[in-house]
């Protein structure tokens, strides 16, 4: 069997701004729904329908690298990525 490659490109719009001001890009990071197969031992495929990550635990923990709905690792739920450009000259034109 020939193994087969996918390589995903993500487009990042980036804005071009012609002005003298700090602007920042920050990226957000939040994970959504679990992907975890529960029966992957028996060849199936079930997810348990968690929606969203929470973590149980405060921030640094190691519980926070765990879901309080499913109980699942957080490398088991979606990442999504988003990017937020705040700019000066952007809000005093507004």
């Amino acid at each position: 069997m020939k193994k087969r490659f996918l390589i995903l490109r993500h487009f990042i719009p980036v804005t071009r701004v012609q002005c003298d001001s700090a602007c920042t890009r920050m990226r957000v990071v939040r994970y959504s729904e679990c992907q975890k197969n529960h029966a992957a031992r028996t060849g199936g495929y079930a997810v348990d329908g968690c929606r969203e990550f929470m973590p149980e635990g405060d921030e640094g923990t190691d519980e926070a690298l765990i879901c309080a709905a499913c109980g699942c690792h957080r490398s088991f739920h979606r990442r999504v990525q988003e990017y937020d450009v705040h700019c000066e000259c952007l809000d005093s034109s507004q």
